[in-house]
């Protein structure tokens, strides 16, 4: 370092922060500065934020709360920090997420390098194929109820870098700023929405969870994700006798299951004739259920398998019917493919790994909407048979306008097709 400062923060690590909250985007914060108003007068800003956190001055500002509606009802908040307080958390996360990610388990999957849901959904398919019960485990809101002390004494084990820690407190403590202006106090949980938390979160699982079970009950396997978890178990009995084991384990450091999540699932096919009320659970957009399947010799049997869960597709419905392709007559087909494709690409990436069938219907209401799109483009293909055809040949044609006509399901006669 050029000069001498309270901390040893690296101007290179401020830098690259900045690129990698840059590729993040994300929306503004509490000072309504966007990520390209901090970059008019980059080398300043960087250098400001660098030269506060390395005395020890740096202090965040508010966090700017906003409520995104969750799938099943009520809201979610989520805290947007300034761009300036996701540079000094990327920072900090640099530093600190290396410090404790070897620890972390191979089951463990959520917001952590080079794992990803996916696994975690095939891991989970896995398993359910060995064993007859599933313990559907969701944790009641985990980022706004994480007890600042359990958790700072589990930063102070794994780092004594003094500027982490100072950090992480008052980051820990910034209040929110509420859609009306008002500000609300913190005194627990992790915004999130903040680049840090999800290595927060983490770590208080790791120990709470994580550690636990893998010390105290070496025999049941499980997956997380965040929040999120599936545990396998060898019966019922055993099932249930985890679940009041984690409700008290939970209860002990601030945490509870979500009650109407958090059940057990019999894993029921053709070699388990039991009969039990609950015969499917929803884990990372997929509902794993008894389904009809076929082997290799060509015959039918049930399996217990995923696929994209109901209200995945319900989403995604909601999702397109927001980009109302049918009113877009100034576009061109090639600008509606350039404003949607990466968004259908990103789906059909990640649900098609498993009875990829069900997922079509997404992608074929794709293809309704666009012919509707036809339809008021051209006074002469205003019926629905005419404006099939002429999408459709444009489809056999160009199968690269969109992503899902690329990977198979085109409008007319070839829709479905794969």
């Amino acid at each position: 370092m050029s000069e001498a400062k309270q901390f040893d923060i690296s101007k290179k690590a401020v830098i690259a922060a900045f690129q990698a909250v840059k590729e993040n985007a994300g929306s503004y914060g509490a000072d309504e500065q966007t990520i390209k108003e901090f970059e008019e007068h980059l080398n300043n800003n960087l250098y400001k934020l660098w030269n506060r956190m390395a005395s020890g001055s740096y202090f965040p500002k508010p966090v700017r709360a906003v409520a995104i509606p969750k799938k099943n009802g009520g809201i979610r908040i989520l805290g947007i920090p300034t761009v300036e307080d996701r540079i000094a958390q990327m920072v900090a996360k640099m530093y600190f997420e290396p410090l404790v990610e070897p620890m972390f388990y191979n089951d463990s999957y959520g917001y952590r390098p080079n794992k990803s849901a996916i696994q975690a959904v095939g891991q989970a398919r896995e398993r359910c194929f060995k064993r007859d019960w599933v313990l559907e485990l969701d944790i009641k809101g985990l980022f706004d109820n994480i007890k600042h002390g359990y958790l700072m004494y589990m930063v102070e084990k794994h780092t004594q870098i003094k500027w982490l820690i100072l950090y992480i407190k008052r980051w820990l403590t910034v209040p929110f700023i509420m859609s009306d202006g008002s500000v609300a106090e913190r005194r627990s949980g992790t915004p999130q929405g903040g680049v840090i938390s999800p290595v927060l979160a983490n770590l208080f699982l790791h120990y709470v969870f994580d550690d636990f079970m893998t010390k105290a009950y070496p025999n049941i396997w499980w997956e997380r994700y965040a929040d999120d978890g599936v545990l396998h178990c060898q019966s019922y009995k055993q099932a249930a006798f985890i679940k009041q084991k984690l409700e008290e384990r939970f209860q002990q450091f601030g945490l509870e299951l979500n009650k109407e999540k958090t059940r057990i699932v019999y894993c029921k096919d053709n070699r388990r004739p039991q009969n039990y009320s609950c015969t499917q659970f929803t884990f990372l957009g997929y509902t794993f259920r008894p389904r009809l399947n076929k082997n290799k010799e060509g015959k039918f049997f049930v399996g217990f398998t995923p696929a994209v869960s109901e209200k995945a597709k319900t989403a995604m419905k909601q999702k397109i019917r927001e980009w109302k392709i049918q009113l877009k007559a100034d576009l061109s087909l090639k600008d509606i493919g350039n404003m949607i494709n990466k968004v259908v690409q990103g789906w059909i990436n990640y649900y098609t790994h498993y009875y990829k069938s069900e997922f079509y219907e997404v992608l074929r209401y794709i293809n309704q909407c666009l012919i509707k799109w036809v339809r008021r483009s051209y006074k002469k293909k205003n019926t629905r048979s005419r404006a099939e055809h002429w999408l459709g040949a444009v489809a056999r044609r160009d199968r690269n306008l969109f992503a899902h006509w690329k990977f198979g399901i085109l409008p007319s006669v070839g829709e479905g097709a794969v």
